[in-house]
């Protein structure tokens, strides 16, 4: 693997009040290689990372972090916000901003990321009044911001989930009944499977007095199997827990306690799902999310939100987004791997085909995307079950969405059946109708915020704000 330091290095060289000829002569190079590497037009070496080790008593892993290249990204994100609206920055200038002012850099994009919760929240209560106990930024913002700066990936507990998988039956089948009698063996919990009656709306109990854990029968074995991983990453990492949510910095205790959820979660779905062998079979069968549902026993939207989180350093997969709304359009769950800016407000533009999979369930909806800023994704839309355990609890359906940038198209197998490359179609879609600025839209549905659109009282376009 490449890897390319330039920006790095010369900050380092400045910091230490060096010239390039001064640095060159203390690693024992040549002003020129310095220049080159400087420059990216040459890759750091192993005798270079040494002498800057030893010269410079540096950190290899603050040289060798890609903080640099995710800057430049939400840099790009950041001013593809509508709030800008005549945005001609080239790609040269906000490289030039990234490496000459990496802290200003990073000062900006908070910016616009707290200018863009606020815009969140203020959507989100139209012309009720902002009460002052709303303004500040919800946990599971905090908590989505969280999981997008690690990329969605957390080593150390895929190394934790891996630890324990090694002794698993390979047998899907039997890894119920083997995690059951781990629990009794090395904590002596027991598990149980309780009436609805008995349980009614809850789902799980655990309770550590009595050393039970309480399962209603609403749930089918992929659940039941998955809710027992997810407390023994609870029970057993609780230390490894508290390191990464340290990471978070001073949080509230609802805020700790959601995150540490996500991220049992994301420990249950990478012991269902270890690393390689699901990464290898997601590549040979182009990314076949049933296929995958089948080979590891797990469901649809467990395999959909393990595809979020294949990004390991030396060995990624594709970079996803995951989205999860309900018949209203609330966003339910969302994590995101890329720049996918419609995850952070929701799925309200009705544009998307992600509302219309409600009318298909189970069927899998391809569609090819283009935003207001023209990025272009490729997406997959399903439905996905709740438990039902009552006439009451019936059609709790949900959609759930799985994205990534257009060039990762052709690795899917969804993409190939639609157009070739050059005669796809793709549907405009923006934010939600407050913030987004296209014109001649005939869903749209509220006049924009971030822009005024022409308007003429002798003529009718395709909508009440457009004519």
């Amino acid at each position: 693997m490449k890897t390319f330091v330039g920006n790095k290095l010369r900050l380092l060289r400045r910091e230490h009040g060096h010239t390039q000829a001064q640095m060159a002569k203390s690693l024992g190079v040549s002003p020129a290689y310095i220049n080159q590497i400087e420059n990216n037009q040459r890759t750091l070496s192993l005798r270079i990372l040494i002498g800057l080790l030893e010269e410079y008593g540096v950190d290899w892993h603050d040289i060798l972090n890609d903080d640099d290249e995710r800057t430049l990204i939400e840099l790009k994100s950041a001013l593809n916000d509508p709030i800008f609206d005549d945005n001609s920055i080239s790609a040269r200038e906000l490289q030039t901003v990234a490496d000459s002012a990496p802290q200003f850099a990073s000062s900006f994009i908070k910016l616009l990321n707290d200018h863009r919760q606020l815009v969140d929240v203020m959507t989100r209560l139209g012309s009720e009044g902002m009460p002052t106990s709303v303004i500040k930024v919800s946990s599971e913002a905090l908590i989505h911001d969280f999981f997008r700066d690690n990329l969605n990936h957390f080593p150390k507990l895929e190394h934790a989930a891996e630890t324990l998988t090694q002794s698993f039956p390979s047998e899907t089948e039997s890894q119920y009944l083997f995690i059951c009698e781990r629990l009794k063996r090395k904590h002596n919990i027991k598990v149980k499977i309780k009436q609805v009656e008995m349980m009614g709306d809850t789902l799980r109990i655990f309770n550590r007095e009595k050393k039970e854990i309480w399962l209603s029968e609403a749930f089918d074995s992929i659940n039941r199997k998955f809710q027992l991983l997810h407390l023994i990453c609870l029970i057993e990492e609780e230390t490894l827990l508290d390191k990464i949510i340290l990471d978070m910095g001073e949080q509230s205790p609802l805020t700790i306690n959601r995150c540490k959820v996500e991220l049992a979660n994301y420990f249950a779905a990478a012991a269902l799902m270890p690393y390689e062998a699901f990464l290898s079979m997601a590549e040979n069968v182009a990314y076949d999310i049933d296929r995958l549902a089948i080979r590891f026993g797990v469901s649809v939207e467990q395999v959909c939100h393990r595809l979020t989180t294949l990004q390991r350093n030396g060995r990624r997969g594709i970079p996803f987004f995951f989205l999860r709304i309900d018949k209203a359009g609330n966003v339910t769950k969302r994590f995101n791997a890329t720049a996918f800016q419609i995850a952070q407000y929701g799925g309200a533009c009705p544009v998307w085909n992600l509302h219309t999979a409600f009318r298909t369930p189970g069927v899998i909806i391809p569609q090819f995307v283009e935003m207001t800023d023209g990025e272009r994704f490729f997406t997959l839309s399903r439905t996905t079950e709740r438990p039902t355990h009552s006439s009451e609890t019936q059609d709790r359906r949900l959609v759930m969405s799985l994205g990534c940038k257009v060039e990762h198209a052709e690795k899917l197998s969804y993409a190939n059946p639609l157009a070739p490359r050059e005669k796809r179609v793709f549907a405009k879609i923006g934010i939600n109708c407050h913030l987004c600025p296209r014109e001649g839209c005939s869903q749209r549905a509220h006049q924009p915020m971030v822009k005024e659109l022409n308007f003429d009282p002798s003529k009718r376009g395709n909508t009440r704000y457009d004519a």
